[in-house]
C-alpha cells in the first residue's frame, strides 16, 4: 500500500512560506542603486566636491611653480660669477696705424674663445643638475607646472648669468682700452658668449634629470579598484567564483 501524496500548497501559501527567506538568485539593481555602481565611484563625485577640490590644488601648484622659477632664476647670479671667475681670458693687442687704432687677437691660434663658451656650458649643466635635484627633493610629487617652472627658471638664470658675466668682465670698448694701456700692450677681451645655444644647457639638464628622478623615485599612483559585477557569483574572498 503506497503512502498518500501530499498536494502542493496553494500559490498564496507558497509566497507566504518563502517571504522570510533571502533570495539567492540574480536580479537587476534598482534604478536608485545603479548610480552607486558606476565606474570607479563616478557617482557621488559631485557631492564629494571633486571639482571644487581641483581649484585649490591647481592654485597651490601654480604658486609653487612661480616660487620655483624665481628661485632657480636667481641661481644665475652664481653661474655668472663663476663664469667670470673661471673662464679663460682672450688676449688682445692694440696698434695705432696713421692715428687710427686697430685691435686684434694676440694669439690667433689660441682656443681661449672656445674655452669661454665651454666653461659656461659646463657650469650651466652642473647648476641644472643641482637645481633639478633640489626641486625633486623639496617637491617629490612633480607636476607639469613644476617642470615648466624648472625649465623657465633655468633659461632665465642662464640669461642672467650671461649678462652678469659680461658686466663683470673687462670693458666693452676695446678701442678705449687699447688707448689706455698703450700701443703694443696686451689686455683682456670682453666676456662674450659666442655660442648662444649654451643658454639651453641649464634648462635641458634640469628637465632630463628631474624627469628621470621622478620616473625612478617619484610617488606611484594607486591602482584603481574596479567594483565587482553584482551579476557574477562571488568566491570565498570576494573574487568572482568559477
Amino acid at each position: 500500500m503506497s503512502a498518500p501524496l501530499t498536494p502542493p500548497p496553494p500559490p498564496h501559501e507558497h509566497s507566504a512560506s518563502t517571504a522570510g527567506r533571502p533570495f539567492t538568485g540574480s536580479t537587476t539593481a534598482p534604478a536608485e542603486d545603479a548610480a552607486h555602481i558606476g565606474p570607479a565611484g563616478s557617482a557621488g563625485s559631485a557631492g564629494d566636491g571633486g571639482y571644487g577640490q581641483d581649484g585649490p590644488g591647481m592654485k597651490t601648484e601654480l604658486r609653487e611653480a612661480a616660487v620655483t622659477a624665481v628661485a632657480v632664476a636667481l641661481g644665475g647670479v652664481l653661474l655668472g660669477v663663476l663664469w667670470w671667475w673661471l673662464a679663460p681670458r682672450v688676449p688682445l693687442v692694440g696698434d695705432a696705424v696713421d692715428g687710427n687704432w686697430v685691435v686684434y687677437v694676440k694669439e690667433t691660434e689660441g682656443e681661449q674663445a672656445v674655452g669661454v663658451d665651454g666653461t659656461f656650458t659646463l657650469l650651466a649643466l652642473a647648476l641644472g643638475a643641482v637645481s633639478a635635484l633640489a626641486v625633486f627633493l623639496i617637491r617629490r610629487h612633480g607636476g607639469v607646472p613644476l617642470v615648466v617652472a624648472l625649465a623657465v627658471g633655468g633659461l632665465l638664470g642662464s640669461v642672467l648669468a650671461w649678462r652678469l658675466g659680461v658686466w663683470l668682465g673687462p670693458a666693452q670698448d676695446v678701442i678705449a682700452e687699447a688707448r689706455r694701456v698703450g700701443e703694443g700692450a696686451t689686455f683682456d677681451a670682453p666676456m662674450k658668449l659666442g655660442a648662444k645655444g649654451a643658454l639651453l644647457a641649464w634648462p635641458l639638464a634640469a628637465l632630463v634629470l628631474h624627469l628621470g628622478l621622478t620616473a625612478l623615485f617619484g610617488p606611484r599612483d594607486p591602482e584603481p579598484h574596479l567594483p565587482a559585477d553584482p551579476h557574477l557569483p562571488q568566491g570565498p574572498y570576494g573574487a568572482p567564483g568559477a
